[in-house]
């Protein structure tokens, strides 16, 4: 996790994940129904802690304010949400990530706009156009970025590294719970879209967020978890020295 981190130092809008959380497991057979044992339970919750701005200027360049996600889609057809904001449009009038990932509007579809235009983003995500060769002549609102406030929802990474709602019910509807949320979500549960928060979802043109993972805090964790290691590897080497000590008494005995 922590050489993932450091990999992505310089991504735009990368959000570490917490990957390993204790789940308390009970413990089945006979005995006292109140047995439980703690389990590592690994997960991909992403931490949506905002990164530096880095201002470009760039009209289609967008960050994302306060917990606010965009709406794309993955490479597998699935709705999925991210944090980067390099928007781009192809030669055919596609507009997409700098990865080549489609931008949706708000009703899941990929977003189209005309050739030729000049094209800016407003802070409620309303793509406008206009002719760059008239400047009195008004903008035209091309589309709707679909934008959610994930302040209320919880995320998972997904393996293409985009973001999907930790799903709640099963297939049939059921409710879920954590050690069963994660099965599904090993199991390549379906993306789903997701009711946006209290907070008005807004995004910021001409800046892009940075990566939220702090270069000396990680390096810091590197230096605890290898001092950690060494130490358990010690505290084995002496207890099978104990061990060799005792069966060499037991033996003089």
């Amino acid at each position: 996790v922590l050489t993932h981190e450091l990999a992505n130092v310089s991504t735009v809008g990368f959000k570490k994940a917490l990957s390993t959380a204790n789940l308390a497991v009970k413990v089945a057979g006979d005995g006292f129904d109140s047995r439980f044992l703690p389990r590592a339970f690994t997960q991909n919750i992403v931490d949506l802690t905002e990164g530096e701005r880095i201002v470009t200027g760039r009209p289609l360049d967008i960050a994302m304010n306060r917990q606010t996600v965009l709406g794309v889609q993955a490479d597998n057809g699935d709705l999925a949400f991210t944090r980067r904001g390099d928007l781009q449009t192809t030669a055919d009038g596609l507009l997409q990530l700098a990865d080549g990932s489609p931008v949706l509007d708000d009703s899941g579809a990929p977003i189209s706009v005309p050739t030729g235009v000049a094209l800016s983003i407003r802070s409620d995500g309303l793509v406008m156009a206009r002719d760059p060769n008239n400047s009195a002549a008004p903008e035209i609102e091309v589309a709707q970025l679909m934008l959610r406030d994930a302040s209320q929802t919880t995320l998972m990474r997904r393996e293409d590294g985009l973001f999907q709602p930790v799903p709640t019910v099963d297939a049939d509807g059921n409710p879920v719970d954590l050690e069963q949320r994660a099965q599904l979500f090993a199991d390549g549960f379906p993306a789903q879209d997701f009711e946006s928060g209290p907070e008005a979802p807004s995004v910021s043109s001409g800046t892009l967020e940075g990566s939220n993972v702090s270069t000396v805090e990680t390096l810091v964790k590197f230096i605890d978890h290898m001092r950690n290691f060494e130490m358990q590897t010690k505290v084995i080497k002496e207890m099978k020295d104990n061990d060799s000590s005792g069966a060499s008494m037991m033996r003089l005995s």
